[in-house]
């Protein structure tokens, strides 16, 4: 009963939640970005919000970079921060100007990986991340 009234962090426990986060946050965005992915190398035109009047083309082309290819990054725990903040300003252009207007049901979803993508950028990969290994072998060389 103590870890759920005490406010001291455990940081083991704090690492696992963060490795599951991220690789959780990472394949159920992925289930988004792949469709998106079979969409941009179809044959059929594309119809896609045009962001930044850039074309429905290449804003498909950066939804599926920051939705796929971001998300495999976040779940390896490699260029994490750099990853979210491609997917945080994908979540904010879909929750906030695509769905700006639409009733809370429907830009919800984007909202809620927002929050988690805004929570993985504050914390950063954790531990268990190609990231720490990296900082860790870069330490022990920098004597």
């Amino acid at each position: 009963m103590g870890y759920f009234t005490s406010i001291k962090t455990y940081p083991v426990v704090n690492e696992l939640v963060l490795l599951a986060v991220r690789i959780f946050i990472g394949f159920a965005m992925i289930s988004h970005g792949f469709p998106k992915l079979m969409k941009l190398s179809g044959d059929e035109p594309i119809s896609f919000y045009n962001f930044l009047g850039l074309g429905p083309e290449v804003s498909l082309g950066l939804a599926v970079f920051a939705e796929f290819v971001c998300s495999i990054f976040i779940i390896l725990g490699l260029f994490t921060r750099w990853a979210v903040f491609f997917l945080l300003i994908t979540m904010a252009v879909a929750g906030l100007v695509v769905h700006g207007s639409d009733p809370f049901g429907d830009k919800e979803m984007s909202l809620l990986y927002l929050a988690n993508y805004l929570m993985l950028f504050a914390f950063g990969p954790g531990k268990f991340s190609i990231d720490a290994m990296i900082a860790k072998r870069k330490e022990m060389s920098a004597w």
